[in-house]
């Protein structure tokens, strides 16, 4: 026992601080396929969602514990910090889930709780530590996708408000709405700071398929949790008179946020066919290749919730294909993580 609890400290000095995406990528295809009216999938994910955020929860309890200089040095490096903010999007997707399929409102309040706290101090501490940090890497080397996971994080914060103010009294469903439109709106801000880096990166540097890294689906993804926020807030309007007011402009920017991510889409698959296809860029198993599949189920779940609240009825089949690929994606990328783990106890001490 002793020396399998080595080997897994051993082991767990490389995890990534973006393991949670694993739980995010799960999770939005459960409320997508749930949204779409899919049988027995959404619980069943919802379950395997369950172990999958325990399980990670722990690993990464752990590594704090036994590697703390690890953890601070992911904390105060500029490709590794962001990845933090995925524990944040993994409490607010879980605790959607917990909503929808389990009718569980205090273990939804509770996951909200604990993402809220770990946002404050994440977004804080990471954004503090790399302003002040003496030696940092030039724009080209320090930037990828992966910071839009702030984005994300924030824009999680919106959308479990707004799902979880339906099921509380005024005045407290009000002040829900108003914080969730107000963190809908700062996510709007990060992501326009944030993107502009990221396409002068894109479009001004050389660009090589290493380069080339799943975070950057992100791009999308960001766009698409930011339109279901906003698709919320349009259905929450009728409970919250501010909102009322201004539902031109909130109408707006849900259709800028939604057709931002559609124009990215294109983009990135053409981008990955460069990267596989043109440069035989080897695919092997890479945790960070989940942060590829949320994008893809929000953007399933967001298309659906924008035909429903605005009253749109021409997209057809397009939320229906997006899931099935999503899973797909989902499939392939479970069995990859289940041959690492068999790799894991291959490896163990007898």
């Amino acid at each position: 026992m002793n020396r399998l609890l080595l080997h897994v400290r051993a082991s767990i000095t490389t995890m990534s601080p973006g393991y949670f995406s694993m739980v995010m990528a799960t999770g939005i295809l459960s409320v997508a396929s749930h949204l779409l009216g899919v049988p027995v999938l959404p619980e069943a994910l919802f379950a395997v969602n369950v172990v999958l955020f325990l399980t990670i929860g722990l690993l990464a309890l752990a590594r704090l514990c036994w590697h703390p200089k690890l953890v601070i040095g992911d904390l105060m490096n500029h490709l590794n910090a962001p990845g933090f903010f995925t524990f944040v999007a993994a409490c607010s997707i879980l605790g959607a889930q917990s909503l929808l399929l389990a009718k569980s409102l205090p273990l939804a309040l509770l996951l909200g709780g604990i993402g809220l706290l770990a946002w404050i101090l994440l977004t804080y501490a990471i954004f503090t530590a790399l302003t002040i940090k003496q030696d940092k890497p030039p724009l080209d080397k320090g930037i990828n996708g992966g910071w839009l996971l702030a984005v994300v994080a924030t824009q999680s914060m919106a959308v479990l408000a707004a799902l979880v103010s339906d099921h509380l009294p005024q005045p407290v469903r009000m002040e829900l709405n108003f914080f969730a439109l107000s963190m809908w709106l700062w996510g709007g801000m990060l992501y326009i700071w944030m993107m502009s880096l990221i396409f002068y990166r894109y479009t001004f540097f050389t660009f090589s398929p290493a380069d080339l890294s799943p975070p950057y689906w992100i791009n999308m993804g960001a766009m698409a949790i930011s339109t279901l926020a906003g698709t919320l807030l349009i259905l929450n309007a009728p409970h919250a008179p501010f909102l009322q007011s201004i539902l031109p402009f909130i109408k707006g920017f849900t259709i800028f946020y939604w057709a931002t991510g559609t124009w990215w889409l294109p983009m990135l698959i053409v981008l990955a066919i460069w990267r596989h296809g043109v440069r035989r860029f080897p695919f092997h198993y890479d945790p960070m290749y989940w942060g590829a599949v949320f994008p893809i189920g929000m953007y399933a779940a967001c298309t659906t919730r924008l035909e429903h609240a605005m009253d749109l009825h021409f997209f057809g089949w397009l939320p229906h294909v997006m899931l099935w690929a999503g899973l797909l994606a989902w499939s392939v990328l479970f069995a990859g993580q289940l041959s690492a783990l068999g790799g894991f106890w291959r490896r163990r001490p007898s």
